[in-house]
């Protein structure tokens, strides 16, 4: 149960404010709710499948104390990342908006795509080179799922204009939070 609840903080968290969660409020103006969430799920589910897999690989190839330290940097450079934000870029905008065949199959690939890569997807890694890999992979999945839903009930409620600054401050205090926690408890 540590490894689930550890894993949906830490990824809800690095969800708030992220890239996905702009292409979820712009899927939920052009299509229903929960063909949105269902796409998203899917590809969530799918990429911290993969993304457990790697970490739990490299958490058995290298020693507890050296992943610790990669784990607490790296959780601090994700900080930094969320400091400088994401945005859509206009082709991404573009695409969310004039999908309209299948909205669950528009949803579930472009979120995959996104993800490869993402501070989340990476998230996810470090937290399996620690953790139990059932734990982190449901946590981070419904982690990531619940934060991009409330990303397209927040937007849809109250239209385009969310706090951005405090919803980015709070989310990388929080990465900073872990990731000296982490260094601490590798060096002490």
């Amino acid at each position: 149960m540590e490894a689930f609840w550890i894993s949906l903080g830490a990824i809800f968290i690095a969800e708030l404010g992220d890239k996905s969660q702009l292409m979820a409020m712009t899927f939920a103006t052009r299509f229903k709710i929960w063909p949105v969430l269902a796409g998203i799920t899917i590809a969530t589910t799918a990429v911290h499948l993969a993304s457990v897999a790697l970490g739990g690989l490299i958490g058995t190839a290298l020693p507890t104390t050296a992943i610790s330290i990669v784990a607490g940097i790296a959780f601090l450079g994700f900080a930094v990342w969320t400091l400088r934000g994401d945005e859509l870029t206009e082709e991404e905008q573009s695409k969310a908006r004039r999908t309209t065949r299948n909205a669950v199959i528009a949803v579930t690939v472009a979120f995959f795509l996104s993800e490869l890569g993402d501070k989340t997807m990476l998230a996810t890694i470090t937290l399996a080179t620690r953790h139990d890999w059932l734990g982190t992979w449901i946590g981070s999945t419904i982690g990531m799922v619940a934060a991009d839903a409330l990303a397209i009930v927040v937007g849809r409620l109250l239209g385009k204009h969310l706090p951005e600054k405090a919803i980015k401050y709070g989310a990388a205090a929080a990465f900073a939070v872990f990731g000296v926690v982490m260094l601490a408890e590798a060096i002490f």
